[in-house]
């Protein structure tokens, strides 16, 4: 009514500085409410975090980097900073922020992908809050703390399950899985009905797709070692929790190559409801919680043929799930029986929805025709050979090697342990060398525990690394400490991973100028002797990478407290104390035992428990 008399002129030029008001409210408003989301929520922390983890990538170019670097050996820079808070969980090789943009075909996407070195910050990653020392092995393997891992979404969604429920400020572990709620214990106790569970018969195994790793967890109490596995998914944490727990976890994934483990290491392969499409896979995949439903697009055997690579001659496969017996999936049943056949495996038995397998352990009973058209590989495929090498469509052959190395004429647990392993033949003056070497760690085991008073055989330690390994010498030293050994064999080292194996340890192919498949905050007490060796081309002996990376992922995988042990000459073991203070550790430096040869300086270092 106000406007009614008003000329028109007016009314026109009075609704256009009502617009303009309106708009200006509307964008201070607006502006008031970013605000308020950017202080007051969690996206103004992430916002924030990814601003500084930018900065940390590209604040400084490669000359910079290179120069920080070289300042750190030297000791003239004091402290290498601290990464933002959102990089708690960080992974370089399998962040999948970077990793979500690469082919979904054969699962190519949850590889394996390192970014190169000057694309990684040089930080180093912190606790989480509230993060405690952790539960100790074996309780641990029954509850851990909440906050040491704060991942509600395998508690909330496979609870029901048996797998994992929170109770307070802990995490708790029932033990069961998806294809054995009741628990694990009463599901291998089922199993030792077909297979010889107990008694050493069977020493290593795979456990592919473990989730919390149950599995293998139960499976310590019968002496039988499980290397358990699974990809960073929608879990997200399930490696995380297993190796929190105590138990032996890689992070990897079956996809477009090889597992980073030798021909004919595992007595046992183990499934469960791993929904790995042995005898197809898909160029497309649909992620489902909590697991992955493959579209199969075409018949291929391929993952079969690399379970078969990676079996000891009459070992054990068992596959719980899909497509065993069940509904909808009869062809993708009947292939995989059929794939067994021409691989001549012995069915043992088919209960339910759980079938196993025996593999032959004479000769290669291999047709000449079968459907998947399978092959044997040609005399130049080194089977053993596994470090970012492509999956292969043929059937591995058995090494050529005097002794037995097959399920039932290998020596058992623990006899197997000290046996000289027929596979060390191949190396020259490979036995007498093994046995040197078993005697030396030892020796020097011994003396880590009586005069460096280093915690091997309390509580206090249980998940360790070997980071060049050999024979797995330093592994076989602890094998009344109540301790797992991951035994790393640098990948361009002598290939000796598969004689690791066959003493009944377990471990893993590494090129260390990489990070390694774990998560933040994995082990107790890394253990190397001849870091500088693990920066070197072997051929060449021409650095392919620095002692600081290394030391900041040393530092990432280990548990605040933990305990590093570095054997090398005096000028490295120097360099080594230097970037260990700019790591924020505590070293010290010992002499060598008294019996060994060589010029050799111990460093002992603890890693301090600090806090953002």
């Amino acid at each position: 009514m106000g406007h009614a008399n008003l000329p028109a002129s007016k009314r026109v030029s009075s609704t256009r500085q009502w617009r303009i008001l309106d708009l200006v409210s509307a964008a201070f408003f607006g502006l008031v409410f970013l605000f308020f989301v950017l202080v007051f929520t969690p996206l103004g922390d992430s916002l924030a975090a990814s601003g500084r983890q930018t900065l940390l990538r590209s604040g400084s170019d490669p000359r910079q980097r290179h120069r920080l670097v070289a300042a750190i050996e030297l000791g003239q820079q004091m402290s290498v900073e601290v990464c933002p808070a959102d990089m708690v969980d960080h992974m370089p090789c399998e962040d999948p922020r970077l990793n979500s943009q690469l082919s979904r075909e054969m699962n190519y996407y949850r590889e394996r992908h390192c970014p190169p070195p000057e694309d990684t910050p040089l930080c180093l990653v912190p606790p989480p809050t509230g993060y405690r020392i952790p539960v100790q092995w074996p309780e641990s393997l029954h509850k851990i703390w909440h906050d040491n891992m704060p991942h509600n979404k395998i508690a909330e969604r496979k609870g029901h399950q048996g797998w994992m429920k929170l109770e307070g400020p802990h995490f708790i572990f029932p033990g069961g899985g998806t294809m054995f709620p009741d628990g694990a214990e009463q599901y291998i106790e089922k199993l030792g009905q077909y297979i010889p569970i107990s008694g050493g018969t069977l020493r290593t195994a795979l456990d592919m797709g473990c989730g919390v790793a149950s599995f293998g967890g139960y499976l310590l109490s019968q002496n039988i070692l499980t290397m358990s596995f699974a990809p960073r998914d929608s879990h997200k944490s399930q490696i995380q929790f297993a190796v929190e727990r105590g138990v032996p976890a890689l992070v990897a994934m079956l996809g477009t190559r090889r597992l980073p483990f030798p021909a004919f290491g595992f007595d046992l392969v183990h499934c469960s409801r791993c929904l790995i499409p042995f005898t197809a896979y898909s160029k497309f995949i649909i992620d489902i919680e909590p697991c992955i439903a493959f579209i199969v697009v075409n018949i291929d055997a391929t993952y079969f043929i690399e379970v078969d690579r990676l079996l000891r001659p009459g070992g054990y496969v068992v596959i719980s799930g899909p497509p065993v017996q069940w509904p909808k999936q009869d062809k993708e049943w009947s292939d995989l029986q059929a794939v067994a056949r021409a691989l001549c495996y012995e069915l043992i038995a088919v209960d339910g929805n759980t079938v196993i397998w025996k593999k032959p352990t004479g000769d290669l009973c291999f047709p000449n025709q079968n459907e998947f058209g399978l092959e044997l590989c040609d005399d130049s495929d080194d089977p053993s050979y596994a470090w970012y090498f492509k999956l292969k469509k043929c059937v591995t052959k058995p090494p050529l090697v005097k002794g037995e190395y097959a399920i039932g004429t290998i020596p058992k647990w623990p006899e197997r342990l000290t046996a000289i392993p027929p596979r060390s033949t191949l190396l020259k003056n490979g036995a007498d060398v093994y046995e040197a070497d078993t005697k030396r760690w030892v020796r020097r085991v011994a003396y880590y525990k009586h005069s460096l008073n280093i915690k091997l055989g309390t509580p206090a330690i249980r998940n360790v690394m070997d980071m060049n390994a050999l024979f797995g010498g330093f592994a076989a030293a602890l094998k009344s400490d109540p301790v797992w050994v991951m035994n790393v064999v640098p990948a361009r080292k002598p290939s000796t991973l598969d004689v690791v194996f066959d003493r009944g340890l377990i471990g893993v192919y590494h090129d260390w100028c990489e990070p390694f498949s774990t998560y933040p905050r994995t082990y107790d007490l890394i253990h190397v002797a001849g870091i500088e060796s693990l920066t070197k081309d072997p051929a060449s002996g021409k650095r392919r990478c620095n002692l600081v990376d290394l030391m900041v992922e040393i530092d990432r995988i280990l548990r605040p407290e933990g305990t590093v042990v570095v054997r090398d000459i005096p000028e490295a073991i120097d360099k080594v104390a230097r970037i260990a203070r700019a790591v924020r550790w505590r070293p010290t430096i010992y002499d060598k035992e008294p019996e060994s040869h060589g010029r050799d300086k111990i460093l002992v270092a603890t890693k301090t428990f600090w806090k953002l």
